[in-house]
């Protein structure tokens, strides 16, 4: 086979995230209506059938990886988990919106991480780290394709610093339990750390995914 296909898939949804509270680190389980929401993704899309699951620690990753991947053996990645968003886990969007230090955080940048947290070079660069450890393993254990289910934020810079074709992390956005599949080849990734981009998962129909 020509390469290592690799799918980055988000998590469902948790009660955080329904109420618009920031949860980097936080471990929140999926909610109720998330897990709901996986299953009947599940039955009705088709997911890729992949040999080996990696998942972020947090509890939220590890249950829709669960879900996703039933009887699939799961490797946890602990450098796979979101960003820790300092004094601002566990509160609502509406309630930081007139923060200074929150307006300084929103305006971006990689050295600019929010009070106490994470900065987004930081993030990229553990990510990294992870990533190269998953594939290191999938080549020594003659692993073809992979899961990796993680955050909204771990696969929109991931892709976006080392996918191509180059967009910005925005346009790599997916709802819960989507996500984008690449094909990452030993020279491409070992010569530039860069992995090919195919497109976005799950297919629209159990029995229309090929693989």
């Amino acid at each position: 086979m020509n390469g290592y296909k690799i799918t980055f898939l988000r998590h469902g949804r948790t009660e955080g995230n329904e109420n618009g509270i920031y949860i980097g680190k936080t471990d929140w389980p999926l909610s109720d209506k998330g897990r709901e929401e996986l299953e009947e993704k599940y039955d009705l899309h088709s997911y890729p059938k992949v040999e080996r699951v990696y998942s972020s620690p947090l509890t939220r990753a590890l249950q829709s990886a669960e879900i996703l991947f039933p009887d699939r053996e799961i490797v946890i990645c602990d450098e796979m988990t979101e960003m820790d968003f300092g004094v601002f886990e566990g509160l609502p969007v509406m309630e930081l919106m007139e923060l200074d230090s929150y307006k300084k955080w929103i305006k971006g940048g990689l050295d600019n991480p929010p009070p106490n947290g994470e900065s987004l070079r930081h993030m990229i660069e553990r990510t990294f780290s992870g990533l190269n450890l998953i594939i290191m393993d999938m080549m020594k254990e003659n692993i073809h394709e992979a899961g990796v289910v993680t955050h909204s934020g771990i696969i929109m810079n991931t892709l976006s610093c080392f996918g191509l074709p180059k967009m910005k992390p925005m346009e790599f956005a997916c709802e819960p339990g989507e996500g984008w599949v690449v094909n990452v080849s030993a020279m491409l990734w070992q010569n530039g750390n860069t992995f090919e981009i195919l497109g976005k998962v799950p297919a629209p129909a159990r029995d229309e995914y090929s693989e």
